[in-house]
């Protein structure tokens, strides 16, 4: 069977060990669970049908973490996921994994800052929200944050510091599309990430002021 995708219907907290779901199509027990970048397993409780389902937590190598009402929800078969783990081949260097985490959100708030070393994604679901960035830290420098829409909807992401160390400290994302942008930190600044689209955009296009 595919992977399915549903949404949460509450928050989820860290030591929490059922999540709550719009849909139970899907869910069996042992099917895998992933919110955000979180791995969670169905137990052995669960009763077919339920939207109430048991998990247990920070599976795969993954840790337990808070996860918003309305945060995206992925459940299949183990086999149904993609094999992250490429074969194991002879290198002549080798180049340690670069972490990423994911974070989403249902309510106006600060974005989370990426972890030093590691990238990050923070994903805003639902109507129009007033998002803030900080200023990135000295320990971020070549952190990469993307930020990206999952409807169409005019969200504002205020960055501290100015976009790219200028007057620019406003991105509005287009209200008819999904929109995605990215920041290199550098230097305690956000550096915007080109763009490979030219030309006239409509519908996916993010406005600086």
């Amino acid at each position: 069977m595919a992977l399915v995708r549903t949404t949460l219907t509450a928050a989820v907290l860290e030591s929490d060990s059922k999540i709550a779901v719009t849909s139970a199509t899907g869910f069996a027990v042992g099917y895998q669970i992933r919110i955000g970048d979180e791995t969670m397993q169905v137990s052995k409780g669960y009763v077919a049908a339920s939207l109430q389902v048991p998990v247990l937590r920070g599976q795969a190598g993954t840790l337990a973490k808070a996860h918003a009402n309305g945060s995206g929800v992925t459940v299949g078969a183990a086999a149904d996921y993609a094999n992250t783990t490429p074969p194991q081949t002879s290198a002549p260097f080798m180049i340690a994994g670069r972490a990423r985490v994911i974070n989403e959100y249902n309510a106006a708030g600060a974005i989370a800052l990426p972890p030093p070393g590691a990238d990050a994604i923070a994903v805003i679901n639902g109507t129009v929200l007033a998002m803030t960035l900080a200023v990135p830290t000295s320990e971020m420098d070549g952190c990469v944050l993307t930020i990206l829409g999952t409807v169409g909807a005019a969200h504002v992401i205020t960055v501290a510091g100015g976009i790219g160390g200028s007057a620019l400290v406003t991105a509005t994302f287009d209200a008819s599309g999904r929109c995605a942008m990215q920041f290199l930190a550098y230097n305690q600044i956000w550096y915007p990430l080109p763009s490979p689209f030219s030309g006239t955009l409509t519908g996916i296009d993010v406005a600086l002021t």
